[in-house]
């Protein structure tokens, strides 16, 4: 095989820039441009054919589906004010208390992540959060760093609760008894880990009161038929998990079912609500699944799966160990959505034992909480904090992260592997 090919070369090159577009966003291009444009000189210079272009874009559709139901219940449920009325309760409930209202928001954001998906954390409950830190006149920072830390901390609790997840394990997702024996604990240690990390390197601005007469705001019926939603949603993924289904079209019903009941009760049209979805992460994703592939059909990938099949096959736990840091050092070089793409083909093609994939899937969930660069989610985290005129650079978020990343990923990683062999 000739790596150097320059067919080869050019593939990387393209996939290489196209990525690092999508992570730091030159003259403010969306992501989704970058990707596309990716895929698109991929086909255009014939590196990939338009067969496999669209056999790439096809196999996410599972994820598609997936994507486009949590934005929906989580738009919904935006418009309805359940996430301002959950924030604002979690600041009347703290009582004049900083930082008590750090481990309510934590907590709220700890249930969302778990049932609504990381990225519905950092896009919808960061602004209400904000909202909420304002009217009781708390410094907002320590409580908007929970939105991207929890979402990334607890995003390995259900199958549902990160898009990577379902793109690490694709067809291969275990059924939710096999998840939950396996990633319980670990993702439970991950949680308190890094609640106790981020609270400790947050303690100097906690120290104080903040306003203690917060008056949430009312619950319509429309906020409460969105939080029945959601509760239903999650039975329902719940139990197709359970029964070994895919995600992505049980999640897709739940979103349009309750959208059209809410819509229907209110009498109100859809149409202002569904422009608020962020689309853009459909081609986004897309895009990524064809750089994948192009890489991919270059070969490189062979080398690490005959790499990862013998270190597993001699030494199971030692390589759990070292490809779940590995991954979750990469996460932070490439973004953790095409690292998982790439992730979930090598343990596909390398039959990896599931001690291995489920290191790895730690390292692809967990791992971003260092830079603003790990996740799709801290990315869309950052979005949401600049249109409320807020901003966090990455050298302050890698202050934070450096702190808080590392001991809760070895503790999440040492558990799973731990009790992977008993």
């Amino acid at each position: 095989m000739n790596f150097a090919a320059p067919n080869h070369v050019a593939t990387w090159s393209i996939a290489a820039l196209s990525v690092l577009g999508v992570i730091i966003r030159p003259w403010r291009i969306p992501e989704a441009l970058w990707a596309v444009l990716g895929a698109g000189a991929l086909v255009l210079f014939s590196l990939l054919p338009v067969s496999a272009a669209l056999a790439a874009i096809l196999k996410g559709t599972d994820v598609y589906l997936f994507l486009i139901g949590m934005m929906l219940l989580a738009e919904f449920a935006r418009e309805e004010g359940l996430f301002d009325w959950l924030a604002a309760y979690a600041t009347l409930k703290a009582r004049g208390s900083a930082a008590r209202l750090f481990i309510l928001v934590y907590g709220v954001g700890t249930v969302v992540t778990v049932f609504l998906s990381n990225d519905a954390t950092a896009v919808v409950l960061t602004p209400a959060v904000y909202a909420a830190t304002k009217q009781a006149k708390a410094h907002p920072l320590p409580y908007l760093f929970i939105c991207a830390f929890v979402a990334n901390a607890a995003s390995f609790v259900l199958p549902i609760s990160n898009p990577a997840n379902l793109v690490v394990y694709g067809a291969h997702m275990p059924p939710l008894s096999s998840w939950l024996r396996q990633f319980g604990i670990a993702s439970l240690i991950s949680i308190v880990a890094t609640f106790l990390l981020l609270r400790f390197t947050q303690r100097g601005a906690l120290a104080g009161t903040i306003e203690r007469d917060v008056q949430p705001p009312g619950l319509g019926i429309g906020g409460r038929l969105a939080g029945i939603g959601i509760l239903m949603t999650a039975v329902v993924l719940l139990i197709a998990s359970s029964l070994d289904w895919r995600l992505g079209l049980p999640t897709f019903l739940a979103g349009v079912i309750t959208g059209i009941i809410i819509m229907a009760l209110r009498r109100v049209s859809p149409w202002a609500c569904l422009k608020q979805v962020s689309w853009s992460v459909l081609p986004l994703v897309a895009g990524l699944f064809v750089l994948v592939q192009g890489v991919e059909n270059t070969g490189v990938l062979q080398p690490l799966m005959h790499m990862a099949s013998s270190s597993a096959q001699t030494s199971p736990e030692e390589t759990a160990l070292i490809t779940g840091g590995i991954a979750a050092l990469l996460c932070n070089a490439m973004n953790n959505l095409p690292l998982g793409l790439i992730a979930g083909a090598v343990a596909t093609g390398a039959h990896l034992a599931p001690q291995v994939t489920g290191a790895i899937l730690i390292g692809v969930d967990l791992g971003p909480n260092l830079s603003v660069t790990g996740s799709l989610a801290t990315i869309l985290w950052l979005v949401a904090l600049r249109r409320e005129g807020q901003d966090v650079s990455a050298g302050k978020f890698l202050l934070v992260g450096s702190i808080v990343m590392p001991p809760a990923l070895l503790a999440a990683l040492a558990s799973f592997v731990w009790l992977s062999t008993r």
